[in-house]
């Protein structure tokens, strides 16, 4: 159930959190685009964010061949993403133009390999939270195994100017 906090009168809907609503929120798209639903968001504490990994991405043709394994930095990036809607949801900024960007990563472990055909379930809680930065920790799973977990930060800025 994808839920939000309405008790302060805003009445945010968070039902329905498809892809074509993660992509009003991310500036991301295919083939970086590594969110495809969010499954529960609570403002100002988590969610959770599903990614269908599928044959069908790119980088399984390279990584690695006969033996298809989702890099684990791209777990970390869809960790990010999903971190990325939580914090433009909790600050009020979806729809803004505004823009999350990486500042740090610590202390991530990779524990087991996704291959094609799971569903990565990302799971994003803040850890401290701002207007300008946000620090997040967070754990990628399939099933009830870990496949990554780490703390990161990031920032919420303008897009550069062209």
């Amino acid at each position: 159930m994808v839920s939000g906090d309405t008790s302060s009168g805003e009445g945010r809907d968070f039902s329905n959190y498809d892809v074509t609503r993660v992509m009003a929120v991310l500036p991301h798209r295919y083939p970086l685009l590594l969110v495809d639903r969010v499954e529960e968001l609570i403002l100002d504490e988590r969610i959770r964010a599903v990614k269908a990994v599928t044959m069908n991405e790119g980088f399984f043709q390279g990584h690695f061949p006969g033996r298809p394994i989702m890099p684990g930095v791209l777990q970390i990036e869809a960790l990010a993403q999903a971190a990325g809607v939580l914090a433009m949801e909790s600050l009020g900024l979806a729809g803004s133009g505004k823009l999350v960007y990486f500042m740090s990563i610590d202390n991530a472990k990779f524990r087991a390999p996704v291959e094609p055909g799971c569903l990565l379930h990302l799971d994003v809680e803040f850890t401290k939270k701002s207007t300008r930065a946000c620090r997040f920790s967070g754990r990628a799973m399939v099933g009830d195994i870990v496949s990554c977990q780490a703390e990161f930060m990031a920032m919420i800025a303008d897009p550069p100017s062209a």
